[in-house]
């Protein structure tokens, strides 16, 4: 192969109509993606550098915006830049002209490559030429803070970065330990603390813990003496697993599944034969009982915490739960809904070790592995005490406004799990737990602080997108609280479907499973606030027949 520049014709200019997208071959191998946008060409990466999904199946937006059809990842077509998470690497843009009357791309075949799909992002500023030696500290290190990281200097910051995280290593991909079983820590991890020193010059601090908070002089205390100050502070601190109060929560072989260190412990337990019990029926829950399947367990027991007698009933409905429940009892899972947990009880062979798990109502099941998935509480409790505990909510989160800075507080920003932050849907605000918000947030706080003015100027205004590993992926975006109606098209026995939910003649959220892109379409309707109505789509109305690809530019939102 040639590590040469060719410039071919890859396509008749006649066959690329406004508003559309081609996936093109470039050479022998190679892959592009051509986009015509407002009656201009372009050429790109042809492949999401996420997860590799193929964008030309993704939805094309007038400004060219390009939504990657599986977890909601945003390129922008004419530059190839990342517009939303949760890819943290841009795509190549090639240079491409008409010329009688065909498309000519000029690339390195290479770079038309799925293995080589992304470039580095285009960084602004690497030395420390703030005027007014400004210094962002963030304390954590998970999505919010790589992204946070990256934007910064990507919009211009000069200032020096200092991350101070309690985790033993650079931000990793926490989305996949409940999926994935068994990963390597080095296929995990986004970038490590010397590729963000060499890279960003970030100093990357690992298994320091903040233990206060001064923002009258403006300093963090860390391990209880040493100062850092900072101009600019991000909370960025995430959630701890909450406990279930009973008795033998501290024996071998039960866990939480948050870090690295949680997923090392369960797989490692998870031999052929042995007994795994998971208390908790949510998403992270179900996605583990999933994975565990290849494990080729004796058993796999879920104990339902709370009320509700089918898996997910409050976010999608009793009909989905039930199709989902189904699915995982006919694939081996054992229910034990609405039970609770009363002990759990050590094994007779090693009592330090867990042996089973009493359930409320007598019931006791044998357990090897117990895997508590009880939900979450913003890691907080380090700001209790001092001025910002003026900003925190019952349940321990931060109201932050639009700009998700912490109210009352100009330069004290907090984002993901611990951000209370007004919704772009209705203004109501809300703690939302996932990944994908979590790094959207870093990279609108990176931009605010970079640009030094608030570029976001109506606010934080994503639509929020889930997905989750259930066997099958289920997809999810929007806030359905509160949801009066919902409508199902497909099949939920073949759990083929897409499902909109309703609230007061609205649809205010989606959820599918094998009908991408359909979720990550309506989290781009919902954005731009063109979503059919509840009675359209019971009248069939198709979404992909909505044009947003040549609707004018000043009617979509800049955010």
């Amino acid at each position: 192969m040639s590590s040469g520049v060719t410039t071919i014709p890859v396509l008749d200019a006649s066959e690329l109509q406004d508003g559309q997208m081609k996936q093109v071959e470039f050479g022998k191998e190679g892959k592009i993606l051509l986009s015509k946008v407002r009656g201009r060409v372009h050429a790109t990466s042809a492949f999401c550098t996420h997860y590799g999904a193929q964008l030309v199946k993704g939805t094309l937006e007038s400004s060219g915006r390009v939504v990657c059809p599986w977890h909601g990842a945003c390129f922008n077509v004419c530059t190839g830049d990342i517009e939303d998470a949760p890819a943290l690497d841009a795509i190549h843009s090639f240079p491409c002209e008409v010329k009688d009357g065909k498309i000519y791309v000029t690339a390195k075949e290479e770079s038309t490559l799925k293995n080589n799909m992304a470039r580095p992002p285009a960084v602004a500023s690497l030395v420390l030429d703030s005027p007014d030696q400004e210094a962002v500290v963030i304390v954590g290190g998970g999505a919010s803070t790589i992204h946070a990281v990256e934007s910064l200097r990507i919009h211009g910051f000069g200032g020096s970065i200092t991350v101070l995280s309690k985790e033993g290593y650079a931000p990793i991909d926490r989305t996949r330990l409940s999926k994935s079983l068994g990963m390597d820590l080095s296929k995990l991890q986004w970038r490590t603390p010397q590729q963000l020193k060499e890279k960003y010059n970030v100093d990357y601090r690992t298994n320091v813990e903040v233990t206060a908070v001064d923002t009258v002089n403006r300093t963090v205390t860390v391990g209880g003496t040493e100062q850092v100050n900072y101009t600019k502070l991000i909370l960025a601190t995430g959630a701890t697993p909450r406990k279930l109060g009973v008795e033998g929560e501290n024996l071998n072989g039960v866990s939480a599944m948050r870090q690295f260190s949680d997923a090392e412990k369960i797989n490692a337990g998870l031999q052929k034969g042995k007994k795994l019990v998971v208390v908790g029926s949510s998403f992270i829950s179900m996605e583990l009982v999933a994975a565990a399947q290849k494990k080729e367990l004796a058993e796999r027991h879920v104990v339902g915490s709370g009320s509700s007698k089918l898996p997910f009933a409050a976010i999608l409905g009793d009909q989905i739960g039930q199709a989902l429940f189904d699915f995982h009892k006919k694939n081996g899972v054992q229910f034990h809904m609405s039970s609770g947990v009363q002990a759990l009880k050590p094994s007779a062979a090693d009592p330090s070790s867990v042996g089973s798990v009493l359930l409320k109502d007598g019931t006791e099941i044998e357990a090897d592995v117990v895997v508590l998935g009880v939900g979450v509480r913003p890691a907080t409790e380090f700001l209790k005490g001092s001025k910002l505990e003026s900003a925190m909510q019952r349940d321990g989160g931060l109201k932050v406004d639009g700009h998700l800075r912490v109210e009352g507080f100009e330069d004290v920003f907090a984002l993901g799990d611990i951000a209370v932050y007004p919704q772009a849907q209705d203004g109501v605000y809300k703690r939302i737990e996932h990944w994908n918000v979590a790094s959207n947030h870093g990279r609108a706080v990176g931009e605010t602080i970079g640009k030094r003015h608030d570029k976001l100027a109506a606010g934080f205004k994503k639509v929020p997108i889930f997905w989750s590993g259930q066997g099958m992926n289920l997809r999810y975006c929007g806030i359905g609280d509160g949801w009066d109606d919902v409508i199902i098209n497909g099949n939920l026995d073949e759990l083929k479907f897409a499902a909109y939910y309703c609230k007061e003649g609205k649809v205010i959220a989606a959820a599918s499973m094998n009908s991408d892109p359909i979720v990550t379409r309506s989290a781009e309707l919902l954005r731009l606030g063109i979503m059919p109505t509840p009675d359209e789509i019971r009248g069939g109305k198709d979404l992909y027949t909505i044009d947003i690809a040549t609707r004018p530019i000043e009617t979509a939102p800049g955010v």
